[in-house]
């Protein structure tokens, strides 16, 4: 195990998957001798664990399945309280938010995929105050440095459901489809429509497209 002297030992999980909690404890024990975990369940019981640390914790979170605002919120709370780290973990961040986010000192990013060497890494990192960025996403951010083209702000998994939506499917039904929770697909559609600042299946459906994610022909009124 690594020496723990001078690390943060609080670990706020903030992450709505069991599998993922129960998979990260396990990491954790594994790491350090002595850790305290919190599940946390939404943005209220995390700025109060957060204050109850006096913001000495790493917070590991999915941040496109947590009750966030966007960026800006996050980024509120981060500054908020200074001392903590905030460990990113989600399967999947747009392009444009890991370039925005890379840059902050207290702000790591991992994706679910990773190996457990590179999760192991990310945590120990994190624990240590040290950012961390995984192998997929530093190449995403090296390959596409020079492409002049906006990226989307949507993420591959949201572009799939945009479509699904855009061809009438309900939420049940793209649950289904998609092997997922329905609690899982309505919060993919928040953030869609947030991302697109849009209201409605109408104007998102407008969105898929112009921007090409759907041809005419698939399109029924």
């Amino acid at each position: 195990m690594p020496d723990t002297m001078n690390m943060l030992s609080t670990f706020l999980l903030a992450d709505n998957q069991d599998i993922t909690c129960a998979g990260l404890h396990s990491y954790l024990a594994d790491l350090f001798h002595t850790v305290r975990i919190q599940r946390i369940t939404d943005k209220k019981a995390l700025t109060l664990a957060l204050a109850e640390a006096a913001g000495e914790a790493v917070v590991v979170l999915d941040y496109t399945l947590f009750d966030l605002n966007g960026a800006d919120e996050l980024l509120i709370i981060a500054r908020r309280f200074p001392d903590a780290h905030w460990l990113l973990f989600s399967n999947e961040l747009s392009e444009d938010f890991v370039r925005r986010l890379s840059g902050e000192p207290n702000i790591s990013m991992a994706l679910k995929e990773n190996t457990g060497e590179e999760i192991r890494s990310a945590l120990l990192c994190s624990a240590r105050g040290e950012r961390f960025l995984c192998h997929q996403l530093t190449n995403l951010l090296l390959s596409r440095s020079a492409r002049s083209e906006p990226a989307s702000p949507l993420t591959a998994t949201e572009k799939d459901i945009l479509r699904l939506i855009a061809r009438g499917k309900t939420v049940k039904e793209i649950a289904a489809e998609r092997v997922s929770s329905i609690h899982t697909i309505v919060t993919h559609k928040k953030n869609i429509f947030r991302k697109l600042q849009v209201n409605n299946v109408y104007e998102a459906t407008k969105y898929a497209l112009r921007a090409g994610l759907m041809e005419m022909s698939d399109y029924y009124i």
